[in-house]
């Protein structure tokens, strides 16, 4: 056969036009997974200096990202844990119309093979789930379809219950400033998918079991707080704690210092202890 054969076809189409991220970066040079739908989901990695021993998922809330969540993800890596977490779907430099998702299940399915992937590279460790918002949505969901899998999960201001204000965009500074936050109003479709998963938490918090810890301020807008207080009687978990910030908002890592200072030393503690007892388990 002769070897100047023309045929174009052994070209991956991504040659000839490589996926771009929204904001026109290809794709080849960012980290990110395929889910799915085929759609492209830009991905972070928070690698400890030593060996991890534990790995935390963070999921992040609506109309946000996951690079907002880089001060917290870099104190964790000084307990020597590696943190991941992608942009849902619709966010930040994923692909996926803005604040679109066709069922919420979508974010829990991408998140579960965010986290089968790092288990299957780091098989021996511990895993915790950490979600805020929307995001805490997303991790009571997913760690009820594996009960058993989580050695840990932590909730700031989750969504459990409606909220009237559910449709307001946040307005913080740097929430305003902040490019790749979505900057539009609260889409019709959207608030359909949170309050179907409203309706799955509700069914979901009974099967719990795993240690939570839920950080809450009192005066959040977004998130009612009648949800962690729901969260806390409805969990089966033995280990679980509430603490409540008095006149704190919605975002509590991106608080006043006082606060941040707090919620961040309070996570540390906390998922330092978990990640002990779960390395202890592991060796009897």
């Amino acid at each position: 056969m002769s070897s100047k054969c023309k045929g174009h076809s052994s070209r991956m189409p991504e040659e000839s036009s490589p996926k771009r991220s929204p904001q026109n970066i290809p794709y080849k040079d960012l980290p990110h997974i395929v889910n799915a739908d085929g759609q492209y989901l830009f991905c972070r990695y928070w690698k400890p200096a030593a060996t991890p021993r534990a790995l935390v998922f963070i999921a992040h809330g609506a109309g946000e990202h996951c690079g907002r969540y880089d001060d917290l993800a870099q104190r964790l890596t000084g307990l020597n844990l590696l943190v991941f977490a992608h942009d849902h779907v619709g966010h930040g430099q994923s692909e996926g119309d803005r604040m679109v998702v066709s069922d919420f299940h979508v974010f829990i399915r991408d998140s579960l093979q965010h986290i089968d992937l790092m288990k299957k590279e780091h098989p021996e460790l511990p895993i915790l789930i950490l979600g805020h918002s929307m995001g805490g949505a997303i991790s009571i969901l997913t760690a009820s379809e594996r009960p058993s899998e989580f050695s840990g999960m932590l909730l700031i201001s989750p969504l459990v219950v409606a909220s009237p204000e559910v449709a307001t965009p946040i307005k913080m500074e740097s929430y305003t400033s902040d490019p790749l936050v979505y900057h539009g109003g609260m889409k019709v479709s959207f608030v359909i998918q949170l309050m179907n998963a409203i309706a799955r938490i509700e069914r979901a918090l009974p099967k719990l079991t795993l240690p939570i810890l839920v950080l809450h301020g009192s005066s959040d807008k977004l998130c009612d707080i009648k949800g962690s207080y729901l969260l806390m009687d409805t969990v089966q978990s033995q280990d679980k704690t509430l603490k409540v910030y008095e006149e704190a908002y919605h975002a509590l890592h991106k608080e006043l210092p006082e606060v941040s200072t707090s919620v961040f030393t309070e996570i540390l503690t906390w998922i330092g202890q978990k990640v002990s007892a779960a390395g202890e388990t592991s060796h009897t």
